[in-house]
């Protein structure tokens, strides 16, 4: 059973940095805002108010905590777990100041865009709530249905015995042949045979003239 729940890091390796670095954002972008003249009210450099605890820290810190879980788990559970906390929290970005006058007194909480021209005020609202939720929801699903996919446990491959025997080679009788001299040598010998009865001839010429 515990086999059918393991997979490979790398299939949520990226889509948990990707949540990693919007959870930081998230959590982190009221308080540094003001730096760069991009921040809700209040605009002041790292100022605390319980709006931004329940609306900014806490779902961003949801969003990081599921973004490391996806990056270092090597169990199917862990990490569905992880996708599962990160895109609740993305939701929540995108629904929260939406939904937060039901409970304070139909007053919005988060505070208001607090740049003066309507377009930076839009992209305040996008980036602080609207599009952050709906990215951070879109790696999320995807993560999840890339978990999904995998199959059930890891493949093992199965390696042959190393006791297997390898036949002797089979071996061919060499040919044997009638040896042939070289043809040289036998003229050289009918060359001497040729020789030796001319030599008698004369010599026996020689004794009749004598």
């Amino acid at each position: 059973m515990a086999g059918m729940l393991q997979m490979r890091r790398s299939r949520g390796a990226a889509s948990g940095f990707l949540l990693v670095l919007l959870g930081a954002w998230g959590a982190l972008i009221p308080f540094i805002g003001p730096y760069f003249h991009y921040a809700y009210t209040p605009d002041a450099n790292w100022t605390y108010t319980t709006a931004r605890l329940w609306l900014e820290i806490l779902p961003g810190a949801a969003v990081f905590l599921g973004g490391i879980l996806l990056m270092i788990a090597t169990g199917r559970h862990i990490a569905l777990f992880g996708a599962t906390l990160a895109a609740a929290a993305g939701a929540w970005f995108t629904l929260g100041t939406t939904l937060s006058p039901l409970w304070n007194n139909h007053v919005t909480l988060g505070g208001s865009p607090a740049s003066s021209t309507q377009f930076m005020r839009i992209m305040e609202q996008l980036g602080f709530f609207t599009a952050l939720g709906v990215v951070v929801v879109f790696v999320a699903a995807a993560a999840f249905g890339r978990i999904l996919s995998v199959a059930s446990g890891i493949p093992v491959v199965e390696t042959a015995p190393a006791t297997e025997t390898i036949p002797a080679a089979e071996t061919v009788p060499a040919r044997t042949g009638r040896t042939l001299g070289l043809p040289f040598r036998r003229a050289r010998t009918e060359t001497e045979t040729e020789i030796v009865p001319a030599q008698r001839e004369r010599s026996e010429d020689t004794e009749t003239v004598g």
